[in-house]
């Protein structure tokens, strides 16, 4: 299994696509497309883990100091014998700090399979070749994680020329749903924000080169925090939530 580690700070916007659009045209000389898919374009989908009190998305709702998420993620469209990757992700002190672990998608579900009919010993086996996986054990005991929805979206990645630790990510056709928690089949889903609208998230180690500052002040890229996790659960579950949050209030709407 290959492990994965990156520490970085992201920033997060949502913008139009006519601010997309311009702002594209005006980072270009400074950025590249990333080598995944066509042109830095592809489609991620992600299977994400909750506990049945929905403890992940209240830590995140409620901006916790530290808080973290369990996900498993494929890219384009991936078999049962394709790469999947899990992840866990947290967060403090507006440090991200990501670690993953990539195996086969059938693998990933034999595990979860697997520690929910109780294997212990076949998952013992599994985890003795992962640290990465056996955090992710501990971490899904601690909380009690169960898959809960599926959130998707199209993407494009760019990283700079003279910078690879700069990553500015687009995302569009934000989608999810709670029905079919199979990766395979598709990335299928109702929009959760409003597709006039775009996530832009720049990811860079230390600060926001002044160049890239400027552009984002000059098409008024207005800095907004935009949880997909959080945004779907309240589309999809805000009847469980407390105080009954209105489904048609969540779809974020400029």
């Amino acid at each position: 299994m290959s492990v994965e580690v990156f520490n970085r700070r992201e920033q997060k916007y949502l913008i139009t696509k006519k601010q997309y659009e311009k702002l594209l045209e005006k980072i270009s000389p400074y950025m590249r497309a990333d080598r995944l898919g066509d042109e830095g374009r592809y489609t991620v989908t992600s299977l994400y883990f909750d506990s049945v009190d929905h403890k992940i998305y209240f830590e995140t709702k409620n901006k916790l100091p530290f808080r973290q998420k369990l996900r498993l993620r494929i890219y384009g469209q991936a078999g049962l014998e394709d790469p999947s990757f899990f992840e866990v992700k947290q967060k403090h002190s507006q440090v991200v700090n990501k670690r993953r672990t990539s195996l086969p998608l059938q693998q990933a579900y034999r595990y979860i399979s697997m520690t929910k009919d109780g294997s212990k010993e076949e998952v013992k086996e599994m985890l003795r070749d992962s640290q990465v996986l056996r955090e992710i054990d501990r971490f899904r005991s601690l909380y009690q994680l169960r898959p809960e929805m599926i959130v998707s979206y199209d993407r494009l990645a760019l990283f700079a020329v003279d910078d690879p630790q700069l990553r500015i990510t687009f995302d569009l056709n934000l989608r999810t749903r709670s029905e079919d928690l199979h990766l395979e089949n598709g990335p299928d889903g109702v929009n959760f924000i409003d597709p006039g609208l775009v996530v832009l998230e720049v990811k860079v180690n230390n600060s926001v080169p002044l160049w890239l500052a400027r552009i984002l002040q000059e098409l008024e890229c207005e800095q907004r925090s935009a949880s997909k996790y959080c945004t779907s659960m309240e589309l999809l579950r805000g009847h469980e939530l407390p105080n009954g949050i209105n489904k048609e209030k969540v779809v974020l709407e400029r």
